[in-house]
């Protein structure tokens, strides 16, 4: 009799609990991710480049360096002293986290793409740092803020570019990129010091990215 009770006990048990097994089973299956081939960030909205996608990037780079001297002046001028007067002591570019660029005509071309992509990746967000502290420091200063407007507008272009070309052409889908520091909560000497430091660097980086890229870089 004992026994009996015991066996239907354990059946009731056993009734209950392992369809409860089953169901909590299969929810853990239906709710798992699944791999998906889902695209690079970087590459999502790439569709194929346009036919003169490498001159018009040559270009680019050569607008960049051609005014890249006059914007660093123009900045100097308007942060006033002790910058103007202390360049070397104050905007020593090697504190400004810059990507080295160890690239040259030698190079292989998409090594000299990356280089490039690292470069402008980190200069578009320098630009975005110092066009604000700039607004909030020198409101009235117009040439500088156009200056520093002009440059963010065509290094996004060449951006476009280097990505498509990085994407399409040369099949690379992610570059590891740095983006220096945010200056939002610096005071005001740090903020006109890192401007000062990045733009210096820039002015010689994109001298040396002008020098690479004609007449190497030909559209195959």
């Amino acid at each position: 009799m004992a026994q009996l009770l015991v066996d239907s006990l354990y059946l009731k048990i056993f009734n209950r609990v392992v369809p409860l097994l089953l169901t909590l089973h299969c929810t853990l299956v239906a709710g798992k991710a699944l791999p998906v081939n889902t695209p690079s960030p970087m590459c999502e909205n790439v569709h194929l480049c346009k036919h003169n996608v490498v001159e018009q990037t040559r270009r680019l780079v050569a607008v960049l360096n051609a005014t890249a001297q006059d914007l660093f002046s123009v900045y100097l001028n308007c942060q006033g002293d002790p910058f103007s007067s202390h360049v070397d002591e104050l905007c020593n570019a090697s504190g400004s986290y810059f990507p080295a660029f160890h690239v040259n005509r030698t190079s292989q071309k998409k090594e000299i793409m990356v280089a490039l992509y690292q470069v402008f990746a980190f200069l578009n967000a320098s630009l975005g740092n110092i066009t604000r502290d700039q607004e909030d420091l020198n409101p009235t200063a117009k040439d500088l803020l156009e200056r520093l407007h002009n440059t963010t507008k065509t290094t996004r272009g060449l951006m476009s570019n280097l990505t498509c070309l990085l994407c399409t052409k040369y099949n690379v889908h992610q570059v590891d990129v740095t983006y220096g520091k945010d200056s939002k909560h610096m005071n005001t000497f740090q903020k006109k010091q890192q401007g000062c430091q990045v733009l210096r660097r820039y002015v010689q980086v994109v001298s040396q990215a002008a020098q690479v890229l004609p007449p190497h870089l030909e559209q195959e």
